[in-house]
């Protein structure tokens, strides 16, 4: 990759990241609002150190040495620089695994904001589609019998990351309902300083999965993912602090975070089925897409000094 490549694919991480990241920092800004001084301190300390180097650090690198165990712990984190053929066949193997498990996971993740969760309604047909939640469980499971008939005919392997991203993502999803209830008992001030820590750590790192997964679109290079991720982790706590009732203020920033989450799922999968997507579509789609949204925001932000 040349720089330009390289600073572009940071920069879409880095951005994808800190979109898919809202929802996390607006909860945590209300709990830690809830909180000692002392307490916000540590979390926005060491809490940041375990978001950045343990989950969007430690996640990709793991998944990547699950995927190709035969490269070592070494060997994952810097099989996308080697020029060793071996690596290079390792990665090759494995890609096609890991990125249709992380397409699944992404397009489902998709499917459930679209029928399921309430939103703001940024394009004609979301309304439409909400008032129909039922068909949610329905049209995942015609995609995962579909993306899983047509990967059988490739490789089998493949046809079971289809299906290990679709349990990841029912796990995660579970998790996060679970977390988002807890917050309800966290706001009201029922738990201590630590229990609050702790269940921001457990909200956190389901948040993170969503901005893992997706990196794999951009790159299979992990150091690029954890500076890319990093930088966007940095500006979601910055976010926390001082500029969450600003945020709030852009209605179809989800909107934006959700669309390309879906269209990253895509790219994955047309990618595990080798179609070859080249490396820019996936920043340039990322960016397309929340600045749109960002646009629509901004264009139906109520004057300064309305109600």
């Amino acid at each position: 990759m040349d720089i330009f490549s390289i600073l572009l694919t940071i920069a879409g991480l880095c951005l994808f990241e800190t979109i898919t990241s809202i929802d996390n920092a607006i909860i945590n800004a209300d709990v830690l609002s809830t909180m000692s001084q002392k307490a916000c301190r540590w979390f926005l300390v060491w809490g940041l150190l375990f978001a950045v180097f343990v989950i969007r650090g430690g996640l990709p690198w793991l998944i990547v040495w699950t995927s190709a165990p035969s490269l070592g712990p070494v060997g994952a984190f810097t099989a996308a620089f080697s020029n060793d053929p071996v690596v290079a066949a390792a990665i090759a193997q494995s890609a096609p695994v890991l990125l249709i498990g992380g397409g699944t996971f992404l397009i489902f993740l998709f499917c459930h904001w679209l029928f399921l969760e309430e939103k703001e309604f940024g394009i004609r047909g979301e309304r439409y589609i909400a008032t129909k939640g039922v068909w949610f469980f329905a049209v995942i499971s015609i995609l995962l019998a579909a993306i899983v008939w047509f990967a059988v005919g490739k490789n089998p392997l493949m046809a079971f990351g289809a299906v290990i991203g679709s349990t990841a993502f029912f796990i995660v999803n579970g998790f996060r309902q679970n977390a988002e209830e807890k917050e309800r008992t966290m706001i009201a001030g029922d738990l201590s300083d630590v229990s609050k820590i702790f269940y921001l750590e457990i909200i956190d790192a389901t948040f993170s999965i969503d901005g893992v997964m997706g990196a794999f679109a951009f790159t299979m290079a992990v150091p690029f993912i954890i500076i890319g991720n990093g930088i966007g982790a940095l500006i979601v706590r910055e976010i926390t602090v001082r500029n969450v009732e600003t945020i709030r203020k852009y209605r179809f920033l989800k909107n934006g975070a959700m669309y390309s989450i879906f269209c990253l799922g895509i790219i994955m999968i047309l990618d595990s089925f080798g179609f070859g997507i080249p490396t820019f579509v996936s920043p340039v789609i990322t960016f397309g897409i929340v600045g749109y949204f960002l646009f629509r925001s901004i264009h139906e932000m109520p004057p300064a000094g309305t109600v």
